[in-house]
């Protein structure tokens, strides 16, 4: 083989080396966080620059986002415990007060069959603690709802695993209506992506109208909402708030929704009567188009 020969052959090869690269990071892809997926803007265009002005995530999609992190501290079996990790690579120890709380601990399995809302206390050093409230084997996602001192609030989330036989449950049907405890709780509106959408969820018990629900974090109720595939955090806020003169203490409790996109959503009212919390569940999907089919993904 000549030389002009060889120096083709070697060329060639390198070119398939390289392409290869390329191919396996455009597969995999690196740890993106929310800043790393706006789009680049070029010059001259009218388009604004500032980051916080481009659409965000919805909440607990991700584990690092605006220079915050959320990391797990090992802890035995009866105990979860976490940090956040500030941008001065320090564990944050200043938070402001959000709904009656510093921080929001709420965990859901993946296939949306579990669910629970805590509250844990902050170590000195910025450990947040709380006795363990993943309650079966399976996949859960962690999501830690805060607002640091000085800075914007942030839903954080990051995937646990509990051993054990895991079976994944399809995701419930819509309904209207659930039971919890002898209550039952109706759900009233639709959900439209795109804006914000009004939802009215009624107390009854023994089919009598609950007019006495107590505060459970700053209102007559608190609402999350949870994306089927993704577990994506959606923001919903109540109307009104207890001891306004305009809020009644049910049986309505209102909230306005925002969802990103179509599919079915898993919703968890908290709600507070005669001193206990209990959580109402319900599968919603949107207006515009059908609920997804049962889910069955572990995730």
């Amino acid at each position: 083989m000549n030389t002009a020969t060889k120096l083709s052959v070697f060329a060639l090869a390198l070119a398939t080396v390289f392409g290869a690269a390329y191919g396996t990071g455009q597969l995999t892809g690196p740890v993106r966080t929310a800043a790393d997926s706006d789009p680049p803007h070029s010059a001259g265009h009218d388009e604004p620059s500032d980051p916080a002005s481009q659409p965000r995530l919805p909440g607990g999609l991700l584990v690092s986002d605006r220079g915050y992190t959320l990391t797990l501290v090992p802890a035995d079996a009866a105990e979860f415990a976490f940090r956040v990790i500030g941008p001065d690579n320090r564990p944050v120890t200043g938070y402001d007060v959000e709904h009656d709380k510093r921080m929001h601990l709420i965990v859901a399995r993946r296939d949306l069959s579990g669910f629970r809302h805590v509250h844990p206390e902050m170590d000195p050093d910025g450990t947040w603690r709380v006795a363990a409230p993943l309650t079966t084997p399976g996949s859960w996602r962690a999501f830690a709802d805060f607002k640091p001192t000085g800075a914007a609030a942030l839903t954080l989330g990051i995937d646990v695993s509990v051993p054990g036989v895991y079976q994944p449950r399809p995701l419930p049907a819509p309904t209207s209506t659930t039971n919890v405890d002898g209550y039952v709780v109706r759900l009233d509106g639709t959900l439209r992506p795109g804006q914000s959408n009004r939802l009215t969820l009624t107390v009854s018990r023994d089919g009598i109208p609950v007019t006495d629900l107590q505060p459970y974090l700053g209102a007559y109720g608190h609402l999350v909402a949870l994306r089927d595939g993704d577990l994506a955090y959606l923001h919903v806020h109540p109307e009104g708030a207890p001891g306004d003169g305009k809020t009644p203490a049910g049986p309505g409790i209102t909230f306005f929704a925002e969802v990103p996109s179509t599919g079915a959503y898993r919703l968890y009212l908290d709600f507070r009567h005669a001193g206990t919390v209990r959580t109402a569940e319900f599968t919603l999907g949107t207006a515009d188009e059908p609920a997804s089919p049962p889910s069955t993904t572990a995730g």
